[in-house]
């Protein structure tokens, strides 16, 4: 068992619902945990007519809040991002991107495809200085609320297994089975290493209003990259 709170990342685009809600409810359970977006910009839904409305990743939450209200209050509090960004406010100033931070985590959550596969590709620029193995985890959500909020719970659940496992690594998958089993998803694993032993695991949990459905994947470094996967390691 870790002797402290497991180092935890969650990634989603735009660092705004789906992350931010698991940063919420892993910081309320004790974790040590970052959230961030991989896309370029800040991505919000416009209104009826209008396209989506971007941000940097420099704006803050308040300044988010205060654009929006000036532009259809009554639009953005229906369909809840003003309430979405008031929440976020009380968590951390605003948004970052995971492709910005050094640091290193024991594990690292992914809320759908396109932000597991910008992080593995950062991963994979990163000058490397050690061979610590750091698990990627891809839990596919609906970037709605209430999608969010049960990706987050079962983000938790997670890491509440892994941080009582003597062995965080070997623990892994079973841990996702047992998820598996609670949702009643579809599961299949397979896994392999390089010759260096550094292997990258990837899960899928799909997470919907109506049906949950859990795969497991591995995948390794050397099918995709043809080198080992090595993480540089920051101390936080």
């Amino acid at each position: 068992m870790p002797s402290s709170p497991l180092r935890v990342a969650v990634v989603c685009m735009s660092n705004v619902n789906r992350s931010m809600e698991a940063h919420r409810i892993l910081r309320k359970n004790g974790f040590r945990v970052r959230s961030f977006g991989a896309g370029s910009h800040v991505r919000l839904p416009g209104g009826a007519r209008n396209p989506p409305v971007l941000y940097d990743f420099s704006t803050s939450y308040k300044k988010m809040h205060s654009d929006l209200s000036s532009k259809d209050q009554k639009h953005y509090k229906r369909n809840g991002i003003l309430h979405i960004l008031k929440r976020n406010e009380r968590i951390k100033p605003g948004p970052e991107r995971f492709q910005e931070c050094p640091n290193a985590f024991d594990i690292i959550f992914t809320c759908g495809e396109r932000a597991y596969n910008r992080v593995v590709a950062d991963l994979c620029a990163r000058d490397q200085e050690t061979w610590q193995l750091v698990p990627v985890v891809n839990v596919d959500i609906d970037d709605t609320l209430e999608a969010a909020s049960l990706g987050a719970s079962i983000i938790c659940e997670l890491c509440q297994g892994l941080q009582q496992a003597d062995d965080t690594q070997s623990c892994l998958a079973e841990l996702l089975q047992a998820v598996e089993e609670k949702t009643e998803g579809a599961f299949c694993t397979r896994s392999a290493s390089t010759e260096e032993t550094s292997w990258l695991v990837s899960a899928a949990l799909s997470v919907r209003t109506h049906a949950w459905a859990l795969g497991l994947l591995g995948i390794f470094w050397e099918r995709f990259f043809q080198k080992p996967f090595l993480l540089k390691a920051v101390s936080v």
